[in-house]
């Protein structure tokens, strides 16, 4: 089955797609063994194409060039980037038509998960999103894993499940993938999940750290085995994950950890290989450090990560800031590749929440409800009781004062009839004493996700 999913129904997906990930990842398989130097003309080679086009097709860059009075052909090596300007949230929200492409057909509608506050709209050409998917296999081929092993994720699917949801979970089904809610982690839901993860046998586990811990929190505390169910490696992404949590999910499932970075805006950036490197997918993306004033900073200094897509020809991100914090290392990896290297990288952190009845849910649940809304600049949620909540809002112009009706109804409908919530409008959200920001915080004490951030 895995051989006729990989060799038939994957490359027929693509080809209907219109998607080039096969070529991607030939290509790719090939690259990582390059050298250092050999990855730098890669780059710059294709950073020349990359600006080229933008200049010439995307008026947002062709209006910066023409201003600045640049010529496109000055950009010809990773150093010259530096002289474009940063890109940012409140940028791409601004320019957003100027920033298409306008030779493109095709650009598909996406958006970030909101955690911050109001979802980022972007859009992604069919190049780049072949880019990310062949990035994102050849980093599990290093595991062991292909196109049409089993596989169980652990995400965040959706309440209510729209036409192209119910699309996606037929094509899930038919190339091995089965998805459970990170959610609803209840008791019942987690010996749910359980039962499937061992009825399936996957190949491999993919999901939030967050949940997947809980899940092996559980398993370890019931004396509920999962060591011997064949499982080769857990891949992890989409938050931070911390040492204490890749501790125990290796010891339950009795499997290497794989820490993943990036995200549907910045893409597909750095992925962990089986000696322990965070290579950076450098055929496509450049990394920089920057500090708090936008300089550059060297490799061994901490700083926020700014990123440009190579493959992001019709909405191009460049010098994208993703408010993210990491440290470039200039040290090579003992599995030999040449591809560069990311540390200590620090995302979001989020907690669960522990509804009146006891179940436990993915505080994404809720950022959701606050995304859709228009007039949210940035949030944070805390609950102090499990039926009382408060939601600091900071406010844009188009804010409507009901959409605390909204959020009501809404949190509501998820955690229960009787809980109270309070507002209040702040000027800003202030990051915590660690100076990480904390969107989604529960002051709910329960066994299972006791200590999930530290």
């Amino acid at each position: 089955m895995k051989s006729i999913i990989r060799n038939v129904f994957f490359p027929i997906h693509e080809l209907i797609k219109g998607h080039d990930t096969l070529s991607y990842l030939y290509q790719l398989e090939k690259s990582q063994w390059f050298s250092r130097e050999q990855l730098c003309e890669l780059q710059s080679k294709k950073l020349r194409q990359f600006i080229s086009h933008v200049y010439i097709n995307v008026p947002y860059y062709k209006k910066f060039f023409d201003s600045d009075k640049m010529a496109d052909d000055v950009i010809s090596t990773i150093a010259d980037i530096r002289t474009l300007p940063f890109l940012t949230k409140d940028l791409i929200r601004e320019n957003i038509e100027t920033l298409k492409s306008e030779k493109t057909k095709g650009l598909i509608k996406s958006n970030t998960g909101g955690s911050t506050g109001e979802p980022l709209i972007f859009y992604l050409c069919k190049r780049r999103i072949s880019a990310d998917v062949a990035a994102k296999l050849r980093a599990t081929r290093w595991w062991g894993v292909d196109i049409g092993d089993p596989e169980i994720v652990i995400w965040g699917s959706p309440v209510e499940l729209k036409k192209q949801d119910i699309v996606r979970n037929i094509r899930d089904r038919l190339f091995r993938t089965r998805l459970l809610s990170a959610f609803d982690m209840s008791e019942k839901k987690i010996n749910e999940y359980i039962s499937i993860i061992k009825k399936y046998k996957p190949k491999h586990i993919f999901g939030y750290p967050s949940s997947i811990y809980i899940l092996s929190k559980f398993a370890k505390q019931n004396n509920i085995k999962l060591h011997d169910i064949g499982i080769k490696v857990v891949f992890c992404t989409a938050e931070r994950l911390y040492d204490y949590q890749r501790e125990l999910i290796s010891d339950v499932f009795n499997a290497p950890i794989a820490n993943g970075y990036g995200g549907r805006d910045a893409g597909f950036i750095a992925h962990e290989c089986p000696q322990g490197g965070m290579h950076i997918t450098a055929e496509s993306t450049i990394v920089e450090i920057v500090d708090h004033d936008g300089n550059p900073l060297p490799p061994g200094y901490r700083g926020e990560i700014v990123v440009t897509h190579l493959a992001s020809h019709d909405f191009p991100f460049i010098r994208y800031k993703t408010g993210d914090i990491g440290v470039l290392s200039d040290d090579s990896c003992l599995c030999g590749r040449g591809l560069p290297l990311l540390k200590n990288i620090e995302g979001r952190a989020i907690d669960f929440i522990i509804t009146p009845d006891g179940k436990i849910m993915h505080g994404l649940s809720l950022i959701y409800v606050l995304r859709e809304l228009h007039g949210i600049k940035e949030f944070k949620i805390i609950q102090e009781e499990p039926d009382y909540f408060i939601i600091d809002i900071v406010r844009s112009s188009d804010f409507k004062i009901e959409n605390e009706t909204l959020i009501r109804n809404r949190f509501k409908k998820r955690i229960g009839s009787d809980i109270k919530i309070n507002f209040n409008y702040p000027s800003k959200i202030k990051a915590e004493n660690s100076g990480k920001f904390r969107y989604v915080v529960s002051n709910v004490q329960h066994p299972i996700t006791q200590s999930l951030i530290d």
